[in-house]
């Protein structure tokens, strides 16, 4: 019990130090609640217009590529320390390791996460036909007889 001592100790300090510092904040200063106090502060930017309801997508994919990152760079510490000692197993492991991982980066970077430009949305159009092509659209008038010209040739 005397080893736990010095840790509830501690506890007791900092549920003092807690209460102590509510007591002396309300004495102190007495609460005068104004418009710009009881707002909401985000970024120092003074909100205009109501948030939308949904956050996009791709915040979520960006957060998704951080964590898969984190865990790559956990896991390969532990590699990085004893990959001697693993031999042909651990190469084997860790190669299967990267492969997982660079196939949900890759994933990642298929649905979009790391587009930030706006939202492109291509409509198809009835007066562009697939077969459409320079060759079949781009007509050549006047060139019939006549040589082509020579780089360098004075006409």
């Amino acid at each position: 019990m005397a080893q736990y001592l010095p840790i509830f100790a501690l506890l007791v300090l900092a549920v003092l130090f807690g209460a102590v510092s509510r007591v002396a904040q309300r004495l102190l200063v007495p609460p005068k609640p104004t418009p710009p106090k009881v707002a909401p502060y985000e970024c120092g930017i003074i909100p205009t217009r109501e948030p939308p309801e949904r956050f996009p997508v791709k915040f979520f994919l960006v957060a998704m590529i951080f964590i898969v990152f984190d865990i790559e760079i956990i896991f390969f510490f532990p590699f990085a320390l004893a990959f001697r000692d693993l031999g042909g197993f651990g190469i084997a492991a860790v190669a299967i390791f990267a492969l997982a991982v660079f196939e949900s980066f890759v994933y990642l970077i298929a649905k979009g996460a790391l587009e930030w430009g706006p939202v492109r949305r291509e409509r198809p159009s009835e007066l562009v036909s697939p077969t459409r092509t320079a060759a079949t659209t781009v007509r050549r008038v006047g060139t019939e007889g006549r040589q082509p010209a020579v780089v360098g040739e004075a006409a």
